[in-house]
């Protein structure tokens, strides 16, 4: 009995203790420059607009003059915007060389690599390479040559690096270049973490859930996948079956009522932790549906991640396994 009643302070003390540390910041962090990548829209737009407010010299990239354009028209004079595409590796280094020149000897505190497409989804067999290339491309390639190029800036200020990943890079729950490309976000975060602990440069991941943001658009989304299916050979729309699409459109309407989380700010809460926090969390799990779903079925043998999402596809009208 007082072995369990000692356990049971001892867990309590423990998670107090976490609680206390998790809350310590850093002091001393207005007017600290932070880059961010994406600022079009979505997570990378808001945290532009809160990180503006709260006085840090935000550095915002955004793929269309349309995007920084809106952007400037409603934050302080002190943010400025950049047009990035981060699959143009000559515009990524002049990019950089232009934020060295902004920052001088006080370097980069926080880069945020936000910037993210989701590409095509669907069945592997119904896809080419592009289809792969392009995400890995962008929210792979993009994120670590970005990375690569302002790491000196950061090693410098022993500031902060700020990768948002997806649930999607723990659970590959549908075919298409994402899930590859978060996957190797994941690895690339985890290596980058351990060879910067040397150099005072905390380095943490983000994996949000399902989220409404123009990435997860569910209505462009199908609407892409229908161009694909009015081009599959009659061979593969016969094992598919007609009804296929209409099918599996709804079940993925169902999905997404179910799990999409509306509010995007918590993404933005964990991105502002992992750059004011003393003790930054190496990765955040953020969404409800990531937290009680797509997380624990990450964790779980593959026969029952297999069996789970299985249920939500639709059956085949001709397949082997029968």
């Amino acid at each position: 009995m007082l072995f369990c009643v000692l356990l049971f302070v001892g867990i309590i003390s423990l998670w107090w203790h976490w609680r206390a540390r998790d809350k310590m910041k850093v002091t001393n962090l207005t007017g600290k420059y932070i880059f961010i990548t994406g600022c079009d829209t979505g997570f990378g737009n808001m945290a532009a607009k809160i990180f503006d407010k709260k006085g840090f010299r935000v550095f915002a990239s955004c793929l269309t003059e349309t995007g920084a354009k809106e952007l400037k028209a409603v934050t302080s004079k002190q943010l400025q915007t950049v047009l990035l595409d981060v699959r143009d590796s000559d515009s990524v280094k002049k990019v950089a060389a232009w934020v060295k020149a902004e920052v001088q000897s006080e370097g980069l505190w926080g880069l945020v690599n936000n910037a993210g497409i989701l590409g095509l989804t669907a069945p592997t067999d119904w896809l080419d390479i592009e289809h792969f290339r392009e995400p890995i491309e962008v929210n792979l390639i993009g994120l670590i040559n970005v990375t690569i190029n302002m790491l000196p800036l950061i090693k410098k200020a022993k500031g902060r690096i700020v990768n948002v990943s997806s649930v999607g890079g723990r659970l590959a729950f549908s075919g298409g270049g994402y899930f590859p490309s978060k996957f190797g976000v994941e690895g690339f975060n985890d290596s980058l973490r351990r060879d910067m602990k040397a150099f005072g440069v905390k380095v943490c991941c983000i994996q949000p859930g399902l989220f409404k943001t123009p990435l997860t658009n569910p209505a462009q989304i199908m609407k892409e996948k229908e161009v694909i299916w009015n081009k599959l050979s009659p061979d593969t729309k016969k094992q598919y079956g007609d009804e296929y699409f209409q099918k599996d459109a709804a079940k993925k309407e169902k999905l997404s009522k179910i799990c999409l989380n509306k509010d995007i700010s918590p993404v933005v809460q964990c991105m502002e932790h992992a750059l004011t926090s003393l003790h930054p969390r190496a990765h955040y799990v953020v969404g409800q549906d990531a937290k009680l779903f797509w997380n624990p079925l990450s964790r779980m043998p593959a026969v029952i991640q297999d069996f789970l999402l299985l249920r939500n596809r639709v059956e085949l009208a001709a397949s082997p396994a029968k």
